[in-house]
């Protein structure tokens, strides 16, 4: 694109010059500036650089001037630092239920926001994330966009739910169900993304893997069920709350559990827990805590940990674990 010194466009350039190819490490002198802004067809004095990146400055962009005896300058902050995009990027390439391909549009938009010298950087950090396991919903978006409005408006909606199934002799095969549910929130827990819903067949709340949901339809005449007739909470859903009673995103209603640990059991407990879970009993080398939990899918996190964890009550998770350490037992027993 030609242009001249006076070219309005060129404030904008010098912005994106800056953020593309400076940071704290790389910063650009004025004569840097005129080079890239040449490239561009852009042509510029080199003292006028000085006022075209005050008036960026005064507008409100941090842009940092290198104190003498150093030159240049270079963009200070950013949408993101580099240490909040590794966060980030770390964060959906991680994600099961995000497609190869929408993984490859989210981490580029995030590392739009580095320069390129801190992208060449993110890059050799990055750790190895396993791909088999991605999504291969291409859909997925367009589900999270539906649910959401139909949330925001207080709205019922149909879906398609795919469940896997195998029978005696048969191969693993895809069972798709047909729900009419009432969406509450969105949660992201285990490496999965639920949504959280009432059928209304039932009185309680019910989770959905988001990445087996398709053909997301509102209902636009049918209101909402209250969460509070399906749930403890009145207005608004408590997705911290919530999540601190179940386990393995099983639903039913929480009941008083104790169970005795070891004390190195303590940070495993404490992630599930909180660190201000109730601390009954202790002597040197365990601790007894007590605390509200779903007890559906209680039992398979305890036996993961061996003898490092005996349940006390409720007497039926006990039992439950005992009958299964036997079953263990007589397959590995032999």
């Amino acid at each position: 694109m030609a242009g001249n010194s006076g070219s309005k466009e060129k404030v904008l350039y010098i912005y994106d010059i800056l953020k593309e190819h400076s940071d704290e490490e790389h910063p650009l002198t004025a004569t840097d500036l005129v080079a890239e802004l040449s490239v561009r067809g852009l042509s510029a004095e080199r003292k006028a650089i000085y006022s075209d990146v005050d008036l960026l400055i005064n507008y409100g962009y941090d842009i940092i001037k290198n104190p003498p005896p150093a030159k240049g300058y270079y963009l200070g902050e950013r949408d993101f630092q580099l240490a909040e995009a590794r966060l980030l990027v770390d964060a959906v390439e991680s994600a099961q239920f995000i497609t190869e391909a929408k993984t490859y549009d989210l981490v580029k938009k995030i590392m739009g926001s580095l320069s390129v010298y801190q992208r060449d950087s993110l890059r050799l950090q990055q750790v190895y994330i396993d791909h088999r396991h991605k999504n291969t919903n291409e859909t997925i978006y367009y589900e999270i966009d539906n649910l959401l409005r139909a949330i925001q408006a207080r709205k019922k909606v149909r879906l398609h739910y795919q469940k896997r199934s195998i029978e005696a002799g048969e191969r693993p095969k895809n069972e798709d169900r047909i729900y009419s549910v009432t969406p509450y929130a969105l949660i992201w827990v285990d490496d999965h993304y639920y949504l959280v819903c009432n059928n209304a067949k039932y009185d309680n709340l019910m989770h959905l893997r988001i990445d087996k949901i398709s053909k997301v339809k509102i209902l636009e005449d049918e209101t909402a069920r209250p969460l509070s007739e399906v749930s403890k909470y009145k207005d608004r859903f408590d997705a911290a709350d919530y999540l601190s009673t179940k386990f393995n995103m099983f639903s039913g209603d929480p009941e008083r559990v104790k169970i005795r640990c070891k004390n190195e059991s303590w940070q495993i407990i404490a992630d599930k827990f909180g660190d201000d879970v109730l601390i009954t009993e202790q002597d040197e080398t365990t601790f007894t805590i007590s605390a509200n939990a779903v007890t559906a899918g209680l039992d398979s996190w305890i036996m993961q940990w061996g003898a490092d964890m005996e349940v006390l009550e409720p007497k039926h998770l006990r039992e439950t674990v005992h009958e299964r350490t036997k079953k263990m037992l007589e397959v590995y027993g032999k």
